[in-house]
């Protein structure tokens, strides 16, 4: 079995920190793969660290030729069995699979279908995002779920002086993209209500700024801190009281499952992902999209019961440990590469 993936996205998200962590377990498991991606050094460092040697192009514009013809000959040269694909860009810039491999599309979200019509197969990595491909007309025996995994090793906390908190504070963890569907300016007005907690938000985007600045109109900057992008966020987890994913716009939610593995509670938005995943009350809690008060209700309702905050961490790595290993998620997609090649 022989698969090359590849990747377009850009540096920083998590479907290309997912791809990154898929790729090395696949490595780890003895699949013979092929990585082309989107020039990205700090990417290709990791990569060739494991000892996988990837191929950088740059994936530009409609006119970039030089990426459609290297990538075309790489898979004229490597024989793929399957072509993954990540991102609608390396989608199209994928040849025509005629009977050659199978191609595959993967989907994070509820993306334009048009843009992966060479695609033989489809995979989301949830169950709603499956429904929206066969709702768009996609055919059910081609779309497939496989969910992201997320890694489980156990690190020091990072220490609250490192980061000018208080060492009896309370820490509220939120990390992503700072953009508008993450609704971090959601999180920040609901500092007005947790005074006695500290905010650590990891994340870059174009909203940084603006960001900062609400932070400030309302008071509450002395108690976050911008840690801006963090490749290897685990101390941040191993540090936190509870983790809160605020989205408006959310298809998946990597820190909910971050968070379960790491023993953590949640309190999320109820966007499409969080809602999929969390059972509200049992390994989690769910709010109303874009209301900070019931957000700061239900944050506080974690840090001020620490028994209930137990329950839901535990009952959130159970959920962890049944469906979201590494060693469950790479089963999974080993047999998915077998039957759709065989």
């Amino acid at each position: 079995m022989k698969v090359l993936q590849s990747m377009a996205g850009a540096q920083h998200g998590g479907a290309e920190a997912f791809f990154t962590r898929l790729v090395l377990a696949l490595h780890r498991a003895g699949l013979e793969q092929r990585v082309v991606l989107r020039t990205d050094a700090e990417r290709a460092e990791q990569l060739m660290a494991a000892g996988i040697a990837p191929v950088q192009l740059s994936f530009g514009g409609p006119l970039d030729l030089a990426t459609r013809l290297r990538l075309r000959r790489e898979i004229a040269d490597f024989r793929p069995d399957v072509v993954l694909s990540w991102m609608s860009r390396a989608a199209d810039f994928c040849p025509p699979s005629r009977g050659r491999f199978v191609h595959c599309g993967r989907l994070g979200g509820y993306y334009n279908l048009k843009y992966y019509q060479r695609c033989d197969r489809l995979i989301g990595n949830t169950k709603g995002i499956v429904d929206y491909l066969i709702g768009e007309g996609w055919p059910a025996e081609r779309a497939h779920y496989l969910p992201n995994f997320v890694a489980a090793d156990q690190v020091a906390p990072t220490s609250r002086a490192e980061l000018s908190t208080p060492d009896d504070a309370t820490v509220v963890l939120a990390l992503g993209r700072l953009h508008a569907n993450k609704a971090f300016d959601v999180l920040i007005e609901a500092m007005r209500g947790l005074p006695n907690a500290y905010l650590w938000l990891a994340g870059e985007g174009p909203l940084a700024e603006q960001l900062k600045s609400r932070a400030v109109h309302l008071g509450v900057a002395p108690r976050i801190r911008f840690l801006g992008w963090r490749t290897a966020p685990a101390s941040l987890y191993a540090a936190a009281d509870v983790v809160v994913c605020p989205s408006r716009i959310e298809p998946l939610g990597n820190v909910v499952l971050e968070a379960w593995a790491r023993r953590r509670p949640v309190v999320a938005a109820a966007a499409a992902g969080p809602t999929e995943l969390i059972r509200d009350g049992v390994d989690g809690l769910l709010v109303p999209i874009d209301d900070a008060n019931a957000l700061a209700r239900a944050v506080d309702r974690v840090l001020s019961n620490r028994a209930a905050a137990a329950t839901l961490a535990g009952n959130g790595h159970d959920r962890f440990l049944a469906e979201f290993t590494e060693d469950k998620v790479v089963a999974r997609y080993l047999r998915f590469f077998d039957e759709v090649s065989g």
